[in-house]
């Protein structure tokens, strides 16, 4: 006949030896388990054993257990509750878990083997790697979703940018070219390439050059209508244009 006490006794003295401070004693009333028998608790967390445990665990289970009167021949009383941290329907899947184990280890001493695969699942669940691998997969999914940012370029957004690009370059050339240049006739008139490719465009201010000989310079030159550029030349006419009409706006506003 098998001593149940005895090997009950055997069993929490070698829990306490191994445990040390993390197994307790406790009053069966806040055991949550049905039984006046002595309880105890377990305190565990998903921290390794020789991790620094001056840093404070987000997470502790309390592991509760109490013999029956013919354990280990049959499975002790169990629950489990959260200290810190862990959510209410993994307690209950990790007692079903237990009692489970419990069913399966009957005829010896169990519950050192229970507390070690309680352990194991508070690591799995709650422990830095389950963490690690949800930042990962959140990470993973902020990268999946592209936010657009600004107007989507097209063909027409395009080509409208690139025809204000071009008329404000065709300004400023036109701004850097003398007066007489840009009120020649059209088939004197020098472009903005062929001005800057002749030499004689010049920081302002860097020479001083007669206007008269500059108007016997330019119709000197002869231009075939081939050797203008179409597009700047419609821009420096619409720039004359636009310096035209508000030479006429001053004159009306001067008479």
């Amino acid at each position: 006949m098998t001593d149940h006490v005895q090997e009950q006794e055997m069993e929490i003295e070698a829990l306490e030896a191994i445990l040390m401070d993390e197994f307790k004693e406790i009053h069966s009333g806040e055991s949550g388990l049905n039984t006046s028998n002595r309880c105890f608790q377990i305190t565990l967390s998903p921290q390794d054993d020789d991790a620094d445990q001056s840093t404070t665990t987000p997470v502790l289970l309390g592991l509760i257990f109490s013999h029956t009167e013919k354990y280990p021949d049959e499975p002790p009383l169990l629950n489990v509750k959260s200290i810190r941290g862990v959510h209410t329907s993994d307690l209950k899947i990790l007692k079903e878990k237990l009692e489970q184990e419990a069913s399966e280890n009957l005829g010896m001493a169990m519950i050192y083997t229970l507390v070690t695969s309680a352990k194991e699942w508070l690591s799995e669940n709650y422990g830095q790697d389950a963490d690690a691998d949800d930042v990962e997969e959140e990470e993973s999914t902020k990268d999946e979703v592209i936010v657009p940012h600004g107007e989507p370029v097209t063909v027409d957004t395009f080509l409208a940018w690139r025809e204000r690009f071009e008329a404000e370059l065709a300004l400023e050339r036109a701004k850097l070219m003398p007066e007489s240049a840009l009120t020649a006739p059209k088939e004197k008139r020098l472009s903005g390439r062929q001005w800057f490719e002749s030499g004689r465009a010049t920081v302002k201010g860097a020479a001083n050059v007669n206007e008269e000989s500059e108007e016997e310079d330019e119709e000197d030159i002869d231009f075939d209508d081939d050797d203008f550029e179409d597009d700047e030349d419609d821009m420096l006419e619409h720039y004359l244009a636009e310096k035209s009409d508000s030479s006429t706006h001053s004159s009306k506003r001067a008479a």
